[in-house]
């Protein structure tokens, strides 16, 4: 895309007030729910009740071009682009126009018809907060199922969704060099990227990924991105990074003629190995210190657990590992989800052919479920045995600022791997600022039945501890040690000191893996 192009878009899109706030201000609340859930009628209708009262201007016309997917007239597009112009529009193809200035039945002189316009790209505004405060993107992308109206192309390139949003939010936001964003797509995580990194990279095998997040990151005045075309780690070789974030095409595809190979989400491998060998090769390409965080899928199979294939995975990496799976789909609901994420409906001959496909695939190889969830990796600065945590976490998970967390437990759980129990007990620790205390007790009764450590942010996890263990929490305030504080709480309890710190400590070590407890 011409550079000069983009910039003329950006002035109108920004002369346009495009934004989030602004098209929800315009829309009202209940049409912008509903616009969120696909209806578009009553957004339809708001914009159709201005037309009506004269009161159309730019932000009308872009709204209706790419949030409703609807046809406007030139003159629409000369009041929302000023600037680009409609021959701009088209070059950048931004835009189509259907040929009905020249009207051979009725003779009519060319440029008299009324012209019929349609977005041929999609402009979506974007708003997000993170630890540098809040910011407003616009996102190019591939028209989406509704405004082509059937299914994809192969080469089609998503805009932001719920993946993008996920991984974005888990990333570590701390700042680094250099950060690597693995098929990039339309480049959302290198754009994200670009606010904690003096340097960013991003990779993507689709040619036309690689133009749209070029000119993403262009049309957002974000200078900092390079863009390289190339399969998974082949565009930088021999290079390590600080940071390496990634959501691969990890969508398990049956191998089989007459299934659509959408490049945004297959990776062109059996099974889960592309997730395997995207995992193997952020260990190639982390500097000390560094880490890749990424989502994807893996299998379970007659002969092996989901989360145990993930753990053979990072043996002998030397990484640090932290996998959670999130959920866990039989074979059947598996191939529904992707079949129509690709604008294939049920009921129709395509998508029972399709499910076959899909389910002769898995019964073949003897798939018995898929889990999804996402990956953090740490390479530890010193030579020490890595850390591997393998969890489930059901349930709702906010993921928006989780990397926040992830960060700090990363960071904890690195300060104190190495670490002796001596060593440990030698610690002063300090409880994260989010965890409470609870005491339940039975009526009448003045010991509680059981006491929780609670997490407010972060997992947001309830564990049970003992008398011990809630006393050592409540006493970590940095000031003394742990062996110092299992002493005193030895001494009220009448214990055995040696033995009551020989059962806290473990439980120590959890705390901090989970966030309640960190080195002061």
């Amino acid at each position: 895309m011409k550079d000069a192009l983009i910039d003329l878009l950006r002035s109108d899109l920004d002369a346009g007030g495009y934004s989030t706030d602004a098209v929800a201000v315009r829309l009202g609340p209940a049409a912008e729910e509903a616009l969120g859930r696909e209806h578009t009628v009553p957004a339809a209708r708001v914009l159709d009740e201005r037309r009506d009262r004269g009161d159309r201007d730019a932000l009308d016309v872009l709204i209706d071009l790419f949030l409703l997917a609807r046809v406007v007239g030139r003159t629409d597009v000369d009041r929302a682009f000023p600037s680009l112009g409609a021959d701009g529009a088209r070059e950048l193809r931004l835009l189509s126009v259907s040929d009905t200035d020249t009207d051979s039945d009725t003779g009519r002189p060319a440029g008299t018809a009324p012209q019929s316009w349609t977005a041929a790209l999609d402009v979506h505004p974007y708003a997000f907060t993170d630890d540098a405060g809040d910011g407003h993107w616009w996102i190019l992308s591939d028209l989406g199922e509704r405004a082509v109206g059937g299914a994809l192309p192969e080469d089609h390139v998503l805009g932001v969704g719920g993946a993008s949003l996920t991984l974005a939010g888990i990333t570590v936001p701390t700042r680094v060099g250099s950060v690597l964003d693995l098929g990039t797509g339309c480049g959302i995580q290198a754009l994200h990227a670009s606010r904690t990194a003096d340097r960013v990279v991003a990779t993507d095998i689709s040619e036309r990924a690689v133009d749209l997040a070029r000119a993403n990151a262009r049309l957002n005045g974000i200078t900092t991105i390079e863009v390289r075309l190339g399969s998974l780690f082949d565009p930088v070789a021999g290079e390590r990074f600080d940071r390496i974030v990634t959501n691969p095409p990890f969508v398990i595809t049956p191998r089989s003629d007459g299934v659509p190979l959408y490049e945004y989400r297959d990776g062109g491998l059996v099974g889960d190995a592309l997730v395997e060998a995207v995992v193997r090769g952020c260990a190639e390409h982390l500097l000390p210190g560094g880490t890749a965080q990424m989502l994807g899928n893996w299998e379970y199979t007659r002969a092996s657990d989901g989360l145990s294939r993930v753990g053979r995975w990072v043996e002998g990496l030397g990484l640090d590992a932290w996998v959670v799976e999130r959920e866990h789909l039989d074979p059947a609901f598996y191939a529904e989800t992707w079949i129509r994420d690709g604008g294939t409906r049920p009921g129709t001959p395509d998508f029972d052919r399709l499910s076959n496909a899909w389910l002769d695939d898995f019964a073949e190889r003897g798939v018995t479920g898929v889990g999804f969830g996402f990956v953090t990796l740490h390479r530890p600065v010193d030579d020490r045995i890595p850390v591997v945590r393998l969890e489930r976490v059901t349930g709702s998970l906010e993921t928006a600022g989780l990397g926040t967390h992830v960060a700090r437990v990363v960071a904890a759980v690195d300060g104190v791997a190495a670490l002796t129990d001596d060593e440990l007990a030698s610690l002063a620790l300090v409880v994260a600022s989010d965890v409470t205390i609870e005491h339940h007790f039975v009526p009448g009764q003045d010991e509680p039945t059981a006491i929780l450590l609670r997490q407010g942010q972060g997992f947001r996890r309830a564990i049970s501890a003992g008398t011990a263990l809630a006393a050592l929490v409540g006493a970590s305030d940095g000031t003394l040690s742990v062996g110092a504080i299992v002493a005193a709480i030895a001494q009220l309890l009448e214990a055995d000191e040696d033995a009551l710190l020989a059962e806290t400590l473990p439980d120590a070590r959890r705390l901090i893996a989970d966030g309640l407890l960190l080195p002061a």
